[in-house]
């Protein structure tokens, strides 16, 4: 394990020639992104309301002049490592350098290498060069903080170049900053130079404000609602700073680096006005006047330095943007629309709506850098601290790449809109290159994510709000796609597409997805929404993790401070029913408790016959739906769905356990294609990982469902492909290891196998690791998860972009649930009730994160503690799990407790005892809190192992 950077976050530097595909975006929820590369270039320019994978920005790059006179010597480097041919790995094109980043650095020197490093939303990078008299190192990152989705939301990305002199002489010189004006730019017709579509009138105006230095890049001959219109600004915080404000080839740029002096003449501002773009004399003139049709101008800024021998220099570099104006420039599934006609159907963008234009974002930006990094810098540095390997705090934090990827969007009225992913190499065998993959809100792929409702719970509520207001069709069902606008009909009594008919995991995880955003609703201070009679009773003393009372369905549940919980979930607790109704009427139509008949899956196919993939999705629904009937008081529903559950529980498990895992066994007139039969289907316990997350139990016997994770593993995971056929995708070849989507152990592939089976879903892989590292098979849950981030280390691919059907795939946001299932953290916001996993002496410390806030939990030989490290933790109960040494090491006394002073066990606030009563259980040691606690950044309870009888 690596130790952080003086940043704070942990950096792992490496050379860029060794993990060619390193592409980490730039850019806020839903504003677009452009990428900052291993390399050090600037690619996946996707700022126009589109993905583009492949999006090159001509004329857009990072260099330096660095200069001494004595003894004599005048260097240029462009910011960017020599072009490596590209390691061609199937379906992905993150290391393809542009052709005129090429061409750039066959005419000019780049560096000789690139080191990259960091934990996103933070890169670091430094540029090594023999002839470079000075280090050169940049951090670029876009806010993002836990919780708050407008510090998230900023349209910029953010450069922070470091300058330190190394030699024994004085250094002088200038960093340079450029950027294509693309206003008026499609964002995927090519662009040859400044020759491209949708460009003419462009021009670039420099205004000096605030000690900061801007160019302001515009096109005031577009009409308003055109799609291309917007701004761009390119901006450096040095009053002083010279621009070749409009410029057609690299070349004038570097001449324009070049011609720099020591005398610059900027003393002659004062006098001349803020306008002036370059008081000195002798540098090249800028072209003026707006450009020709076709055409569009480059802008440039260039950051003087002098420094002394040791001395060091930041500059800070923002670019920022503002393309309003989002249309439906996607195909929407469905039948043909004749009656659309040539309707474009505008959605707007949230974040035009916050910034009038690219100036008003660069103004937060900034007045508010150095709070914003701070507050970016919380979560990573909480990583940092923790016991996770260097690869795994990579790939937890590089989850967040895709919530702010072009996959997703907010339209202006705030509405949240997620594809299943952006279109690129992956799909040009069906759907072309640019473009979101699959529209829209696709319910069974979006099944797996679990990243977007930990981090932003309220963007997850509107999406339940669109299912609800917007998707449910009158006769209860849901449909698995969203048509936008939404004021349009939506896709009912119609074919969809994949698959044709709504698809039934997408209906059921609806209902587990309502129950998770009940559970991460706001709700005031800890522990007002606890039961008033015993305390400890709103967790069950049965069956690790039911979650309710073993009495009358509801009666231990809150109120008070949960109140706007509860009306969230009464509102919508209607459409539930008719659902449940719905898939009740339509599947269970033999009253043995499990589901038959045609069954639409997000493998694209239907399903049929009795399978646990569908199987355990309808249990863990049920078990959700009970414990939501107690919450809004239908015990008549609670019983009901508790029924259902009984019976279907026993039936699967009877019907399907083959002694080593569950298959799925067709009924007569049930067609065989497209099904597995005696498979070892890798997500045949799917919803058993929902369950487990929500506190649910198990719902089948815990010994089966441990028996077949660990065959799934068995039969599943692959280690080397070579000579493996793909008869479709290819997302693991090679010495690569994956787990595959099915496998055959026992015989009987049919001839017409389950779509997808020779494929290896990142999302699937999360999800199973997550569910074997929670039913305590850590071997086999780390084995996939190793396999997983050696394919996605940079090498071959790159780890802030998961592939499937498209780049940015938001199946693989299962990622987040094996960083919980590490902690063995559950958590019910409104009762502020908290469960944990003692951590394992081999990784001691380990982050978490909640609704409202996130921290460290870490175990002693002799204490378990939480550290709260941002936000805030309210916390009434708390359950304690693990190894029984470590359950009778912390709170192991019989009963009671006082504080740390006392006999028996202590609990203590930063130092403070806690009055608590304690529970023993055959799920570990549970906590009541005489008083609700709350934790804000750094406080922490500490739970201390029971003294020893005194002699």
């Amino acid at each position: 394990m690596s130790a952080a950077t003086d940043a704070g976050y942990r950096c792992v530097p490496y050379d860029s020639a060794q993990r060619p595909h390193v592409a980490m975006p730039l850019g806020g929820i839903g504003t677009g992104t452009v990428a900052i590369c291993a390399d050090g270039s600037l690619r996946q320019w996707q700022l126009h309301n589109i993905g583009n994978h492949a999006g090159a920005l001509p004329g857009s790059f990072f260099a330096i002049r660095a200069t001494c006179w004595e003894p004599p010597l005048d260097t240029v480097r462009v910011l960017q490592a020599p072009v490596r041919q590209s390691t061609r790995t199937p379906l992905v094109t993150d290391d393809e350098v542009a052709g005129w980043q090429a061409e750039l650095l066959a005419r000019h020197p780049g560096v000789a290498a690139v080191e990259f490093g960091g934990t996103y939303p933070f890169a670091r990078l430094d540029y090594r060069d023999p002839e470079l008299p000075l280090d050169v190192a940049l951090e670029a990152f876009t806010p993002l903080v836990p919780g708050d989705v407008a510090a998230s939301s900023i349209p910029a990305a953010l450069f922070t170049f470091t300058l330190t002199n190394t030699t024994a002489y004085p250094v002088h010189g200038t960093l340079g900053a450029a950027v294509q004006n693309c206003v008026g730019w499609d964002g995927v017709s090519p662009i040859d130079g400044v020759d491209g579509a949708g460009y003419g009138g462009n021009t670039n105006r420099l205004f000096r404000d605030a000690g900061w230095t801007g160019v302001a890049l515009e096109n005031h001959t577009l009409a308003p609602d055109a799609p291309g219109a917007g701004q761009l600004v390119l901006a450096a915080d040095d009053a002083a700073a010279s621009a070749l404000a409009q410029w057609r080839h690299p070349d004038e740029f570097l001449t324009f680096l070049r011609s720099r002096a020591l005398a610059d003449g900027t003393g002659r501002l004062a006098n001349t006005g803020a306008a002036n773009p370059d008081p000195q004399r002798h540098g090249p003139a800028a072209a003026l006047g707006a450009s020709a049709p076709g055409r569009t101008w480059n802008t440039g800024l260039g950051v003087g330095f002098l420094l002394a021998p040791g001395e060091r220099r930041t500059v800070r570099i923002a670019l920022t943007w503002r393309f309003g104006n989002r249309y439906v420039n996607f195909e929407q599934f469905g039948p043909p629309r004749p009656e659309w006609g040539l309707s474009r159907f505008w959605l707007g963008n949230h974040y035009a709506t916050v910034y009038p234009d690219a100036v008003a974002a660069l103004d937060h930006v900034r007045r508010d850098w150095d709070a914003l990094r701070t507050a970016s810098l919380s979560w990573p540095a909480t990583l940092a601290r923790s016991s996770l390997s260097d690869d795994a705090v990579t790939q937890f934090a590089a989850q967040l790449a895709t919530v702010r990827s072009p996959t997703c969007f907010r339209g202006a009225d705030g509405r949240f809109y997620g594809f299943e992913g952006v279109l690129g190499a992956s799909t040009t065998m069906w759907s072309g290159a640019h473009g979101g993959s699959c529209p829209l809100n696709c319910n069974h792929v979006w099944n797996y994510a679990q990243t977007l409702a930990a981090f932003f719970p309220e963007l997850e509520r509107d999406m339940r709000r669109t299912e609800f207001e917007v998707m449910q069709a009158p006769a209860g069902y849901l449909p698995h796609r969203l048509v936008a606008p939404t004021y349009l009909r939506q896709l009912w009594d119609e074919p969809i597409g994949g698959p044709d008919t709504p698809a039934l995991d997408g209906m059921l995880g609806a209902v587990l997805k309502t129950y998770r955003e009940y559970r991460a609703f706001p709700s005031g201070e800890a522990g007002t929404a606890f039961p008033s009679g015993e305390a400890g009773t709103a967790f069950p003393s049965g069956e690790a993790g039911t979650a309710f009372p073993s009495g009358e369905a509801g009666t231990a549940f809150p109120s008070g401070d949960a109140a706007a919980g509860l009306d969230w979930l009464r509102g919508y607790w209607p459409n539930l029913t008719r659902l449940l109704d719905h898939v009740e009427e339509t599947w269970h139509t033999d009253g043995s408790g499990m589901l038959t008949g045609i069954q639409p899956s997000t493998h694209d196919i239907d399903l049929c016959g009795l399978n646990t993939f569908m199987g355990t999705y309808w249990l863990a629904a049920l078990r959700a739906a009970e414990t939501m009937a107690g919450l809004v008081g239908d015990n008549a529903a609670a019983r009901r769905y508790r029924e259902l559950f009984e019976a279907g529980s026993a039936a699967y498990d009877a019907a399907l356990f083959n002694g080593e895992y569950y298959e799925q066994r067709l009924l007569p007139g049930d067609r065989p294609e497209y099904q597995w039969v005696t498979g070892c289907l890798s997500d045949q316990l799917i919803g058993q990982w929902w369950a487990h997350q929500l506190d649910l139990g198990h719902l089948l016997p815990a010994e089966h469902v441990r028996t077949a994770l660990a065959a799934v593993v068995r039969h599943n995971l692959r280690r080397g492909f070579a000579g493996f056929e793909h008869p479709y995708r290819v997302f693991a070849d090679g010495d690569d290891t994956g787990l595959l989507v099915c496998s055959w152990p026992r015989g009987g592939r049919p001839q017409v196998p389950t779509r997808y089976a020779d494929e290896v879903w990142t999302g699937t892989e999360w999800q199973v690791a997550a569910h074997c590292l929670t039913e305590g098979l850590v071997e086999q849950g780390e084995a996939i998860l190793a396999g997983l981030w050696a394919r996605y280390d940079g090498r071959r691919r790159n780890p802030y972009n998961e592939v499937e059907c498209g780049d940015h795939y938001v199946r693989s946001l299962s990622g987040w649930s094996a960083l919980q299932a590490m902690s063995g953290l559950r958590h019910d916001n409104v009762a502020g009730a908290f469960a944990f996993r003692r951590p394992d002496p081999a990784t001691p410390t380990l982050p978490f994160l909640t609704t409202d806030g996130y921290g460290l939990l870490s175990a002693g030989p002799d204490s378990v503690s939480i550290e709260c490290t941002g936000g805030i933790l309210h916390l009434r109960e708390l359950r304690l799990t693990g190894s029984p040494d470590g359950a009778d090491r912390v709170g192991g006394a019989p009963a009671g407790g006082t504080g740390p002073d006392g006999d028996g066990y202590g609990i203590a606030l930063d130092g403070v005892g806690v009055e608590a009563a304690r529970q023993h259980g055959p799920d570990g040691v549970r906590y009541t809190l005489g008083v609700p606690v709350r934790l804000t950044a750094g406080s922490t309870l500490t739970l201390t192992a029971a003294r020893q009888a005194r002699g």
